[in-house]
């Protein structure tokens, strides 16, 4: 499964590299995209999934920095420092060290974007305190705000393609769905903090509603059982190539996303951008990415939740469309989103 942090950097890379006067290199563990016009380099991983029941410890702290880990000796023989002018990750520890090599012989700045948090820019023990930048990409205004002192710092969100994430006619057969129920979708990894479980619960009190939850991660067998336990055939999971997922988003009604600490959710832009109302949890990143065009509840309140799924499902004529297109291309296309990389490269490196 192609996750956010992937989408986002894979994105840019392709908007940066038909920039001219840029050249990009982006170094990754799956295939090969035929027709991309930056230069791909291979370095083979071990999938986080294998790791999940692995000890958590200091350096390897859960199974993403394991997945981390045996992604650096790739990586490793991939990078020769004298070859960039800026390096760009939102990997840490490995990927963040291996990236700052040759600083002493003036190798090329580094960017930090907080992709998947902040945590690492404040957190002080541990591997934490080796953590340094020459430049930090802030995904929301609250980590802007915290770290705007401390290290050369942008505000520059995710983005969506709205040529690709689009209104259009749906086939719901084609993904098991119902031609006419309403549902909602749920597009996350099944980790805790994505509280997906939650989401089941809030939804299932929606009456006639089916709900598609798109995904994988180490909650899959709770999930389903819950699913199942509280939905019946109204419950539908799986996993889908990310090719499928504009016409996953066009099948839906509304779009359910219960985590409270998102730092820049590509999946509220991808539906957004088809047309979707959003219900999320109400506080101030979410209400900045949503703009005004979302639903905002206490996701704490289950029954909350019920009655802002009623609420979006209103919310579909052509000027709520419409209204969130004009929102999405204004400020979230990834082309203007790559412009602001190239900016803020062009003042870090001076």
């Amino acid at each position: 499964m192609v996750r956010g942090a992937e989408v986002a950097f894979e994105s840019v890379a392709r908007e940066i590299a038909r920039t001219p006067g840029y050249s990009v290199t982006l170094v990754g563990s799956g295939a090969e995209r035929a027709g991309e016009p930056y230069e791909y380099r291979k370095a083979g991983c071990i999938r986080r999934e294998k790791f999940e029941k692995w000890p958590s410890m200091p350096y390897l702290r859960g199974h993403y920095v394991y997945e981390e880990l045996t992604f650096s000796p790739g990586l490793w023989r991939s990078y020769s420092p004298g070859e960039f002018d800026v390096t760009v990750t939102c990997g840490y520890p490995y990927v963040s060290w291996i990236l700052r090599r040759g600083r002493s012989k003036g190798g090329p700045k580094h960017i930090y974007v907080t992709q998947n948090g902040d945590w690492v820019c404040t957190a002080g023990n541990w591997e934490f305190k080796h953590f340094a930048c020459d430049g930090l990409i802030c995904t929301n205004p609250q980590y802007y705000e915290r770290h705007k002192e401390r290290w050369p710092s942008v505000l520059i969100p995710n983005g969506v393609d709205p040529d690709v994430f689009h209104p259009g006619p749906v086939d719901r057969a084609a993904f098991g769905l119902p031609a006419g129920a309403p549902v909602a979708l749920m597009v996350s990894a099944l980790i805790p903090s994505k509280r997906v479980v939650e989401g089941i619960r809030a939804a299932a009190q929606v009456e006639g509603l089916h709900l598609m939850v798109a995904g994988d991660g180490e909650l899959r067998e709770e999930v389903a059982r819950v699913g199942r336990e509280l939905m019946g055939e109204r419950f539908h999971n799986s996993t889908f190539p990310r090719s499928r997922m504009p016409d996953l988003y066009r099948c839906a009604d509304v779009f359910l996303h219960m985590s409270q600490d998102e730092p820049s959710a590509n999946a509220y832009l991808e539906a957004m951008s088809t047309g979707l109302p959003v219900v999320a949890h109400d506080w101030e990143v979410v209400r900045w990415t949503l703009g005004g065009q979302g639903v905002v509840v206490d996701t704490n309140d289950f029954a909350a939740v019920a009655n802002g799924i009623r609420e979006a499902l209103t919310r579909r004529t052509e000027k709520d469309v419409a209204g969130r297109r004009e929102m999405i291309c204004g400020r979230f296309a990834w082309k203007s989103i790559a412009g602001d990389y190239c900016r803020f490269f062009r003042e870090v490196v001076g």
